[in-house]
């Protein structure tokens, strides 16, 4: 699956769950939807609520980290300074370096939460030499818990369960060596901000991975549905098939049985008029045997198939353009070949298929589109190369073309058929009103080559 894909996939899948979740869920209003927001996963590269259907509801962490942020960076700075009796540009160092960062947390929780405990352990050992130290929480100060619990909640609801441990039990090694400092008379604060902080995570990451288990459960819904869709594509086009082949193979057996019982259904016919209709019939009986095989392509029969009557007939190919050029003069059309000596067994299986295919495609297209017009078919061969050559004049004034109009697959599938075999394709009309086919279908397999 390419990544346009798996992205279109995950915007519906998203969307789903969405859906899904707000016709199912219990809270109705404004508080279902945002605890279905809250249920909802962000991107790495986006920030949170990241996916949320209303402006508002983007809008909201960044609203609510700026609050806190606008409180407690004046409540930080008051308390350091009057309770701690810390110096008034200390205090609010330590106040700047512990709040601001909060507001990197929507989008970058991870950094945010380095730069947060970096501050947060400056200021304990900042805080051991302060005055009013005695009597007061350290390491961390209730300002410092409340903002530390905020980080917590934008950790828990983007990061992977091991980077939340990983914090967790930093968090408290941090606390623990700072402990072993603890000034004298203070109330130690270590345990109380890994329990919180532990809750914290333990609240938000089960958040997350709810709304992470609902979207791979959509995921495998979507998956499913696409290959249901799949499915019903592959019965319906086998379905078609059939039916295609029930039609015209009856009107195929029809042709063959007319042209086979003619020259006993009307006595004394001419001897070339006895080959032109078994010339017909052997025309018809290939063509129903070519449509059986591709209904049995169609239809994937599997080994059954493969061991069916359409694997047993050999697959027509450069030994098949003599007859094939012959076939195709006896229906009127002036047509001269050109086949190199050695050409039939110097191409691999897949180029000698491709080889027959793009000169029946071409000739089918000289006879309806310039009935008439003079013909002629090269097929060289050279170390790395076949060199596939269908030219064909202008239409003769005095015929009428059969087909004014065409739909432009005879060329798409010479394209395929090139493709496929690595080789190239050049078509285009010539100046004197006729076409040209020219194709190169290399011997060995480029990609196999490369490999």
């Amino acid at each position: 699956m390419s990544d346009r894909a798996r992205t279109r996939l995950r915007s519906r899948t998203r969307a789903r769950v969405r859906t899904s979740s707000a016709a199912g869920g219990r809270v109705p209003g404004a508080l279902g939807q945002l605890a279905l927001v809250l249920r909802t996963p962000a991107g790495a590269a986006q920030p949170l609520f990241g996916q949320a259907p209303k402006r508002w509801q983007r809008a909201l962490p960044f609203v609510v980290v700026g609050i806190f942020v606008v409180t407690l960076l004046p409540v930080t700075i008051t308390v350091l300074a009057d309770d701690y009796a810390v110096g008034g540009g200390w205090a609010g160092a330590l106040g700047v370096a512990q709040t601001v960062p909060l507001l990197l947390a929507v989008t970058r929780p991870l950094p945010a939460w380095m730069l947060v405990l970096a501050a947060d352990t400056a200021g304990a050992v900042l805080l051991l030499s302060a005055d009013k130290v005695a009597g007061q929480s350290w390491p961390w100060p209730p300002m410092t818990i409340i903002g530390y619990l905020v980080l917590m909640a934008c950790l828990g609801l983007r990061e992977s369960i091991r980077t939340l441990v990983g914090v967790w039990l930093a968090t408290g090694v941090i606390g623990t060596v700072l402990s072993f400092s603890a000034p004298s008379g203070s109330m130690n604060t270590n345990a109380l901000l890994f329990v919180l902080s532990g809750v914290m995570l333990v609240l938000t990451g089960a958040l997350r991975g709810l709304g992470d288990a609902q979207q791979r459960v959509a995921e495998q819904e979507s998956i499913s549905e696409a290959e249901r869709a799949r499915r019903t594509l592959l019965e319906e086009r086998a379905r078609i098939a059939r039916e295609l082949h029930d039609v015209v193979a009856h009107h195929m057996s029809v042709i063959t049985v007319q042209a086979d019982s003619a020259p006993y259904r009307v006595p004394g016919m001419p001897e070339p008029v006895r080959e032109e209709f078994a010339a017909i019939a052997a025309s018809a009986r290939e063509s129903l045997g070519e449509m059986r095989r591709l209904l049995t392509v169609l239809r994937g029969d599997g080994a059954g198939g493969a061991e069916g009557a359409g694997a047993r007939a050999p697959q027509p190919g450069i030994d098949r353009l003599q007859q094939l050029v012959e076939a195709t003069v006896r229906a009127g059309q002036p047509v001269e070949l050109s086949l190199a000596a050695g050409a039939a067994g110097a191409a691999p299986p897949a180029v000698d298929l491709s080889a027959y295919r793009i000169v029946q495609e071409a000739l089918a297209n000289v006879v309806r589109h310039a009935p008439g017009a003079p013909t002629r078919v090269s097929v060289t061969v050279d170390e790395d190369e076949v060199l596939v050559l269908v030219v064909n004049g202008p239409a003769r004034d005095a015929v009428v073309e059969l087909e004014s109009s065409g739909t432009g697959h005879g060329l798409v599938g010479m394209r395929e058929r090139v493709r496929l075999t690595g080789g190239t394709l050049d078509t285009g009309p010539l100046p004197d009103g006729g076409f040209r086919v020219a194709a190169r279908l290399p011997l060995n397999d480029p990609s196999k080559e490369a490999s």
